[in-house]
C-alpha cells in the first residue's frame, strides 16, 4: 500500500514543498552565533577580558584534545560575587547577560566538564545556580542563574603556572535594573548590526530525489548544556529522549515506508525554533517530539501525548507545557530576540485546523497503541502550547515517555525491553495514520 500512497491522492498540508528533500543525518545546526554570542562586550560599565594562553598537555588522544573543566565554586555574597572554574588549560571566553531571567551567558570554546554530578544546583551570593555543556559544534556554554540585576565587574583567564591550573574568574557586583537593561540593549543593538537583520545560522542539507515515501521527523528533546530532567535512579532525559529516538527510527526505516530524520543525533543543544525549521526544511509529512516528564509529586506517572493549542487541557499540562518551553531560556538564548511576533502568530493562528485535525488523528492513533503497551497517565491526550509543535504547515505531536521523577516509571524509560515495545507501538501509530490518511483521500 504505501507504493501507492501518494499516488492514492494524499497531500500533506504546505504540498508546495514537495520536491525539497534531505538525506538522513545531513540536518547539523551552526547556532545562531551571531545572535547569541558575542566576542567583547565593554559597554555601559560591563567589560569582558578575553584571555589565552598554552594550558597544561593532555594525553595525546582525540578525546582529550578539548581543555578539561574539573571543578567550578562560587565564592562571595550579595555584594560581589566570583565565579570560578579549574581547568586543564586556557582558553578564550566571552560574556554578556541577559533579562528574563536574569542571567549571565559565558561562551568559550568546546570543552570537557569533569563536574560533580550536582555541580550548579546550589549557588551563593548573586549566583542561584549555573549549567554547563556544549551548546554547537565547536563551542560549549556556562549560564550562571541571578538572583537580581548584576554588572559583570570582570571576565578573565588566568593561564595555569607553578603547579596551579588555569583559571576562569566571573565577578559580578549589582546594580539597577535600568543599567542592566541598558547593557542588554547595547548588546541588541551590536548583534542586529552584524546581521544585518539576517540571522546567523544554517540548516546544513543535501537535496534527494522525491522517494514516494513518507517524511518523518523525530525530535529528541533536550541536548548539550539543556539536560532536561533527572531521575534518582540515573535517568537523563536528553539521553532517554535520543536513545529511544534511534531506536524508533531504526524501526520505521527497515519498514521501508518512511524517511527518518532526527532533529539531533549526537547530544548537542538544539534550540525549540531550529527544531521547527528542520521539521520544515525536510517537509516533514510528520513530526514527533520526545520527551520525559518530571513533576514534584513522585506518584505521578505514565505516557501521556500532546499537541498544540492556545489553551492548556489543565494545570498540569500548562506547567508541563512551560516547563518544556523554558528549553531556550535554559540554554541561554535571547528569549527577546528569538520570540518573534511572527512566532508567537504561528502558535495562535486558527488558519492551521486541517493541520489541527491531523495532529488530533495521530494522536488518538497513538494513545490507542500505547494503552497495549504501557500505562497510560489518567488523562493520557492532552493539548497545551508546546512551542516545539506550532508549525503551521505539518501535523506535530509530542510524546512524553513517562515520569523521571517516578522510581517505577524511571526503571522502564531505562529498561531496553520496555523500549523497544513501545517504540513497536509508536511505529504502529505511525502506519495506521498514514494508512487512514491514503484511505480517506483515495476514497474521495
Amino acid at each position: 500500500m504505501f507504493k501507492q500512497l501518494r499516488d492514492l491522492g494524499y497531500e500533506r498540508p504546505g504540498a508546495a514543498r514537495a520536491n525539497r528533500r534531505f538525506r538522513k543525518g545531513a540536518a547539523l545546526i551552526e547556532m545562531p552565533a551571531a545572535r547569541h554570542i558575542i566576542a567583547v562586550l565593554a559597554v555601559a560599565g560591563a567589560a569582558v577580558f578575553a584571555a589565552s594562553a598554552p594550558g597544561a598537555e593532555a594525553p595525546d588522544t582525540a578525546e582529550s584534545k578539548a581543555p578539561l573543566i574539573f571543578d567550578a565554586r562560587i565564592v562571595g555574597d550579595e555584594t560581589r560575587t566570583r565565579f570560578i572554574a579549574d581547568m586543564t588549560g586556557a582558553i578564550e571566553v566571552s560574556v554578556f547577560t541577559l533579562s528574563n531571567p536574569y542571567r549571565v551567558i559565558v561562551d568559550i570554546p568546546e570543552v570537557r566538564f569533569g563536574l560533580n554530578e550536582d555541580a550548579g544546583s546550589k549557588g551563593r551570593g548573586m549566583f542561584t545556580a549555573f549549567r554547563y555543556g556544549q551548546i554547537s559544534p565547536g563551542k560549549s556554554r556556562i549560564v550562571l542563574d541571578l538572583a537580581g540585576p548584576v554588572k559583570v565587574d570582570k571576565a578573565f583567564v588566568v593561564p595555569p603556572a607553578e603547579n596551579q591550573p588555569a583559571r576562569l574568574v566571573i565577578d559580578v557586583v549589582g546594580t539597577s535594573r535600568e543599567a542592566f537593561l541598558e547593557v542588554e540593549r547595547a548588546y541588541r543593538d551590536a548583534r542586529s548590526l552584524e546581521e544585518s537583520a539576517k540571522r546567523d545560522r544554517a540548516i546544513v542539507a543535501a537535496p534527494v530525489a522525491e522517494s514516494g515515501k513518507f517524511n518523518v521527523v523525530l525530535d529528541p528533546g533536550h541536548g548539550g548544556i539543556d539536560t532536561g530532567a533527572k531521575g534518582k535512579g540515573g535517568a537523563v532525559e536528553k539521553v532517554v529522549t535520543l536513545e529511544f529516538a534511534e531506536i524508533l527510527a531504526a524501526k520505521l526505516e527497515a519498514t521501508g515506508r518512511y524517511n527518518v530524520f532526527l532533529t539531533r543525533s549526537d547530544d548537542r543543544f538544539v534550540a525549540l525554533g531550529d527544531r521547527v525549521e528542520i521539521g520544515r526544511s525536510h517537509a516533514a509529512d510528520l513530526f514527533l517530539s520526545i520527551h520525559a516528564n518530571s513533576f514534584r509529586g513522585r506518584s505521578i506517572r505514565g505516557t501521556i501525548v500532546y499537541t498544540v493549542s492556545e489553551g492548556a487541557s489543565d494545570a498540569l499540562a500548562g506547567e508541563i507545557a512551560a516547563s518544556e518551553n523554558q528549553a531556550d531560556a535554559m540554554a541561554g538564548l535571547d528569549l527577546a530576540a528569538e520570540n518573534s511576533d511572527e512566532v508567537l502568530d504561528i502558535l495562535f493562528d486558527l488558519t492551521r485546523r486541517e493541520t489541527r485535525n491531523f495532529e488530533m488523528v495521530f494522536a488518538k492513533n497513538l494513545v490507542k497503541e500505547l494503552r497495549q503497551t504501557t500505562g497510560m497517565f489518567k488523562v493520557p491526550y492532552q493539548k497545551a502550547g508546546f512551542k516545539v509543535l506550532t508549525a503551521h504547515d505539518f501535523p506535530s505531536a509530542m510524546i512524553e515517555l513517562g515520569f523521571v521523577s517516578n522510581a517505577d516509571d524511571e526503571k522502564l524509560l531505562l529498561s531496553d525491553e520496555w523500549r523497544q515495545k513501545m517504540s513497536d507501538s509508536v511505529a504502529r501509530a505511525i502506519d495506521l495514520y498514514f494508512e487512514t490518511q491514503v484511505a480517506q483521500r483515495g476514497g474521495q
